[in-house]
């Protein structure tokens, strides 16, 4: 077989298992891109609005007023190399926990495990959709230095957040903790596979990039007036999800 003949196989191969690995989680994917499309209608937009919109100023701020078209206050809020350094990062942990899920279990003792992690990203859903129950986890202090400690790094990254420097910025962001981010982990950790966890936390960025999209576009204001038409039907999504997950933990067992 020559190196091209393996090459196209080897991709064939890798395209193959993407499919079936599609197939097989497909309903934790779609629970995924919900969780994040309406998790940002209450907390991505309000947690991660304001590095959003520093990054839209100072790009805006980099093109002459005379120059200035529509075309560049769209992708200017769109801040793609930031989504794809955040789900650069996303990827990597999703993948990560789903390898270290695996390689702790057996195959018939990962069912219990991938349950147990769902039935923990349902909990952490039903408290975000009711507040009165919002679950506080351990080592708050611990988690505000960390993400103290990586907004510091990534400081300097805000004057110029283009290109290379932007996609920087968003891996550093990816790094800072929030119970929403957790909840998304566990649940790509249930799978038990590294290319499933990946995908996993990629549909969970998908669905929180329109949300910061229009905060980047029209700023906090109208973020604000989207989430009060959406504030009801926001916690009773994030209930259903957390349902779905239950029943993903379920059948797991059954």
């Amino acid at each position: 077989m020559s190196q091209d003949s393996a090459l196209l196989a080897l991709m064939a191969a890798g395209a193959s298992h993407c499919v079936v690995v599609i197939s097989d989680h497909g309903s934790l994917l779609t629970s995924l891109f919900f969780t994040g499309l309406m998790g940002s209608l209450s907390h991505c937009s309000t947690m991660c609005g304001p590095f959003v919109l520093s990054q839209v100023a100072a790009r805006m701020e980099a093109i002459p007023a005379q120059k200035m078209r529509e075309w560049h206050r769209l992708t200017g809020a769109a801040l793609l190399p930031y989504h794809l350094g955040r789900g650069t990062t996303y990827m990597l942990l999703g993948s990560l926990g789903a390898l270290l899920a695996g390689s702790l279990s057996s195959l018939n003792g990962l069912r219990w495990l991938s349950a147990a992690l769902l039935l923990v990203a349902a909990l952490l859903l039903v408290g975000y959709a009711l507040p009165q129950f919002k679950i506080h986890l351990p080592g708050l202090p611990a988690e505000r230095w960390w993400s103290a400690t990586v907004a510091r790094k990534a400081q300097s990254l805000f004057a110029s957040p283009v290109g290379g420097r932007g996609y920087l910025l968003g891996t550093l962001l990816g790094f800072i903790p929030c119970g929403l981010l957790y909840a998304a982990l566990a649940a790509a950790a249930a799978t038990g596979d590294p290319l499933a966890g990946a995908f996993g936390m990629a549909a969970f960025v998908l669905g929180t990039i329109p949300m910061l999209f229009v905060v980047g576009l029209l700023g906090h204001l109208a973020g604000d007036r989207w989430r009060t038409t959406m504030r009801q039907a926001a916690p009773i999504l994030l209930l259903f999800n957390a349902a779905a997950l239950v029943w993903m933990a379920v059948s797991q067992i059954l």
